[in-house]
């Protein structure tokens, strides 16, 4: 079961994002090495074509694979993204995206993470994108 501090931990640094503010990310799940991320699409998140925003995607997989990673550190630890990459498998169609963040390989200083990213629409949920990175566990401000 996870430390209750943990679980405020994420939740208070999630609501410091601006960023996901701005997108109407919300956390929807979080234990242990695995974190999610809705994300409406949002007319202000379309690119020229009608489709969910790649920025959108990225955005809501780096930080759910972050969060992820997070939740594994102790206290006193933040993370920052040292590298991550996407495939993007389909367009993002649909009424939301959740992004699924976990970790593959936690460390001392290294973490290895993974993100799925899923447009829904009603019951039918779609495969859109792979992200794999490396977080760095990086003392609290």
């Amino acid at each position: 079961m996870m430390d209750p501090r943990n679980r405020r931990r994420i939740e208070t640094s999630f609501a410091a994002q601006a960023m996901m503010t701005t997108l109407g990310a919300r956390l929807t799940h979080i234990a242990e090495g695995e974190v999610w991320i809705t994300a409406p699409i949002l007319p202000g998140s379309k690119q020229q074509q009608g489709f969910g925003h790649a920025g959108l995607t990225f955005s809501i997989g780096d930080s759910a694979a972050g969060y992820a990673a997070l939740s594994l550190l102790p206290l006193d630890s933040e993370v920052v993204t040292a590298e991550i990459k996407i495939n993007l498998l389909a367009p993002a169609t649909g009424d939301q995206l959740r992004a699924t963040g976990c970790v593959i390989k936690p460390g001392r200083r290294l973490v290895v993470v993974t993100s799925e990213v899923h447009a829904i629409t009603d019951d039918t949920e779609t495969l859109i994108a792979i992200l794999q990175g490396t977080m760095v566990p990086v003392p609290s401000a």
